[in-house]
């Protein structure tokens, strides 16, 4: 019908909603399994994010092609049925009447026992992939909330089986603290009656967003007050936010086609894990956090060659599912931190409320959010910003001393160290700092007594790209941030470790340099500075998992001299009144020194975990400790310690126990217990979301690596069976080899591959053979100077 908008076409469909044959593969409409008092029960839920609904019923399956729906679920009675709105009516269907509820004409044979039909209230126009139910023995908590801007109310709850209804507070508190922020920022009151939140014991992502009904999984939105540590709490407490944003940015306004997958997940990301965080939380410092979890992993990915820009082309299906990755969500977020930085966050919010209004209800692209946001500030945002979005990878701004000043130049930054003249002619607007923007691929400032002043770059780490300045500078500035009263930020100093580990490891820069600022930086007092220096040398050593003892009993060596004292100085127990900085920066002293194998905490790991094997004591284990607990005192044990930590993962008392137990189930060094972990995976015991938690784990063992190689090798056809179009099996594919680093182990991996179809994870694959080969180039160039460097420091 030329001629004739495609949104004043009506359509009228019924259809029988049908559940997935194959229930492992997570999408679709498919079956979770609960276990409950000894008693194995189901339930049915749906995940349809991004091209799954089309499984369950026919559709359109296209962000663009938005409907209203009228939905009637069919269930059991005495079981609980949910969806996107809220219960229009309910009815008794008996035997005979139950194919009339759908369709006369289709007989759906005869079903014992008592019916319920339940309809929902038609929904506002929305996408496919948005749309969700589910039946299952749910019990809920309900909180009421009455909008400021129209009075009305919305009723939230937060629905989960049994077990689980104790630990479902927290979700709850935290959409009612949210959700009102999010009127109040947008300007635009919630439309539905309802929000629910559903906790699930199986699922492919962490959470989903379906517009009145999020569902996720039990360790995304459940928190246990007594048993859980601090760590849990920000998790939970994250996820909602974010979720909660997504009723918003998402689900009113929804992107056109999933190449503007960012414009979604970003600013989620961007309010659920700093601006939201940042009310909600002052003292858990999320701006810190911010750069040392986002900032870090956008720039880790979107340093290879195989990466890809924030909005990326999706010609078709199978590359959807592929780029939901830290480019689409901590790359995009970062972005909109430091452009929200350099307008000021009053014209940000102002712009982005405007966006939002001008497409209620409707489909955007990325220029449509530049244009509220310029005609709310009065600067050019598509020009300050494409390049940032369009182009892959990010500046490397390079510093150097002048007689004057100091001059700088923009290069495109890659891991490997090898970028070709074409592939550097992009030019990105760079804030140097808060307050100076430049366009242009070199630059010089003025800089009175430049060889004796202190100067640094990319103040507060605002900007996601990476300064490399002269060694001798860097020197200066390590000697700055290790000054007791520096006049260096923590966000100054996690950004100078980041800059100079990466630069390292990459070349641009010497290791030496990179640890010796480590090194400088034993003193330092703030969290989240030790976290990224944990994080920096576990790079090292999962890197340097592959040679020679005596180089890894070193680099075991430089680890405790850093993190043993820290241990002593904290100790082991929290007390009430210690501040949530304490208790994270104790959890992360204590995981340092186990990785470096302190023998005192490694005593104390281990006499804690036996207590719990001997007696079945889990007191001596506080909750922010479980994980290293279990995987250190594993690490070292046996039979016994392997078995209780598969106990505990059978029958948990909270989701972060589960985990915990799962990841000491992986840390054996003993060969022969790993084994035993890899043929549980995929067994009834395991979940079959847990199957990329167990890769995870095993990939970061060094005698688990070659092994999990091979078995992923063996169970290749089932587990592509199993997980049939899901996200996790990507994951799974990534995990597989990505700890490896040699060129013979990138060859053998390409050869395993090679005649499979692969268009389902070729970006994956593509992006972890790269890292396993710039891993191979960073050992190839820096193990004698790493080597050389721990012997003269005093580490061997």
């Amino acid at each position: 019908m030329p001629g004739i908008p495609l949104h004043a076409l009506t359509f009228k469909v019924g259809a029988i909603c049908l559940l997935m044959r194959n229930l492992d593969s997570l999408t679709g409409y498919y079956k979770c399994n609960h276990d409950y008092e000894g008693t194995r029960a189901t339930y049915a839920v749906t995940q349809f994010e991004p091209t799954a609904a089309r499984k369950a019923f026919p559709c359109w399956d296209q962000p663009a092609f938005k409907a209203r729906f009228d939905i009637t679920m069919i269930s059991r009675s005495g079981t609980v049925s949910l969806s996107n709105m809220d219960v229009a009516a309910t009815r008794k269907v008996t035997d005979s009447t139950l194919s009339s509820v759908v369709f006369p004409s289709i007989q759906l044979g005869s079903k014992s026992g008592e019916w319920t039909a339940t309809t929902f209230s038609t929904t506002p126009n929305m996408s496919t992939y948005l749309v969700a139910f589910a039946n299952g023995p749910f019990e809920f908590l309900e909180r009421i909330h009455t909008s400021a801007i129209t009075g009305k109310d919305t009723i939230m709850r937060v629905y989960t089986t049994k077990q689980h209804i104790s630990q479902a507070r927290l979700a709850l508190d935290v959409t009612a603290r949210v959700l009102p922020m999010y009127e109040e920022i947008f300007d635009i009151p919630y439309p539905l009656p309802k929000l629910d939140t559903l906790a699930v014991d199986d699922f492919d992502f962490g959470a989903m967003e379906n517009w009145g009904l999020m569902i996720g999984r039990t360790d995304a939105y459940l928190y246990d007050e007594e048993k859980d540590g601090l760590r849990t709490k920000p998790i939970v407490t994250r996820v909602i936010a974010h979720e909660v944003a997504h009723q918003w940015f998402g689900n009113i306004v929804t992107r056109k086609w999933w190449d503007n997958l960012w414009l979604n997940e970003a600013f989620a990301t961007l309010m659920g894990d700093l601006i939201i965080l940042r009310r909600l939380h002052p003292e858990w410092h999320a701006d810190r956090g911010f750069i040392h979890s986002h900032i870090s992993a956008a720039l880790s990915l979107n340093a290879l060659r195989s990466s890809h820009p924030i909005e990326v082309p999706c010609p078709e299906e199978k590359a959807i599912n592929q780029i939901f990755d830290n480019v689409s969500y901590s790359k995009g977020a970062s972005v909109l931190r430091m452009l929200y930085s350099m307008i000021g966050e009053d014209m940000f919010f102002k712009g982005v409320s405007a966006y939002l209004k001008a497409h209620l209800y409707g489909n955007t692209l990325t220029a449509d959010l530049w244009q509220g946001i310029t005609t709310a500030s009065g600067v050019d945002v598509e020009g300050l910003m494409s390049n940032w979005v369009l182009k892959v990878g990010f500046p490397l701004i390079t510093v150097e001393e002048t007689r004057t000043g100091i001059h700088v130049k923009q290069n495109r930054f890659l891991a490997t160290n090898d970028v070709k003249p074409e592939e550097d002619t992009t030019i990105w607007h760079v804030p140097l700092n808060i307050r100076t923007v430049r366009n242009a691929r070199e630059m010089t400032f003025d800089i009175p007594n430049v060889a004796g002043s202190l100067y640094k770059l990319n103040s507060g780490t605002i900007g996601p790209y990476h300064v490399l300045y002269s060694e001798e500078h860097l020197a200066r500035l390590g000697d700055e941030a290790a000054r007791k009263r520096t006049s260096l930020s923590p966000t100054d100093r996690l950004g100078l470790v980041t800059d100079a580990f990466v630069l390292g490891r990459a070349g641009y820069s010497s290791m030496t340099a990179a640890l010796d600022l480590i090194n400088k930086l034993r003193d330092d007092d703030d969290y989240f500075v030790w976290a990224q220096i944990a994080s920096a040398l576990i790079t090292v050593q999962e890197s340097w998992w592959d040679e020679p003892k005596s180089v890894r009993d070193n680099l075991k060596a430089f680890v405790r001299s850093l993190f043993g004292p820290l241990v002593k100085k904290l100790g082991f127990e929290s007390s009430p009144d210690d501040p949530p900085e304490l208790i994270r920066w104790r959890s992360t002293a204590i995981r340092g020194a186990s990785s470096g194998e302190d023998p005192e905490t490694m005593k104390q790991i281990q006499g804690r975990f036996s207590l719990l094997v001997e007696s079945d004591d889990s007191s001596l284990i506080p909750a922010d400790l479980e994980t290293t607990i279990f995987c250190g005192a594993v690490a070292k044990g046996g039979e016994r310690e392997w078995a209780k930590a598969r106990e505990m993962y059978r029958r948990p008392k909270t989701p972060s126990e589960k985990t915990a137990a799962l990841f000491g189930m992986c840390a054996p060094e003993d060969p022969a217990l790993l084994r035993k972990t890899l043929d549980l995976i995929l067994t009834d015991e395991v979940k079959t979301q847990d199957y990329a938690a167990f890769f995870s784990g095993l990939s970061n063992n060094p005698e688990g690596i070659r092994l999990l190689w091979a078995y992923f090798q063996e169970n290749y056809d089932t587990l592509v069976q199993r997980l049939d179009g899901s996200h996790s099996f990507n994951l799974l594919v990534q995990a597989s080899f990505s700890s490896f680093a040699r060129e013979e182990d990138a060859r053998a991996v390409e050869r395993f591959f090679e005649g499979k179809e692969t268009e389902q994870y070729k970006l994956i694959l593509a992006q972890g053979l790269e890292e396993v080969r710039s891993r191979a180039q960073w050992l190839a160039r820096s193990r004698e100077e790493v080597d050389q460097w721990l012997k003269v420091n005093g580490h061997e």
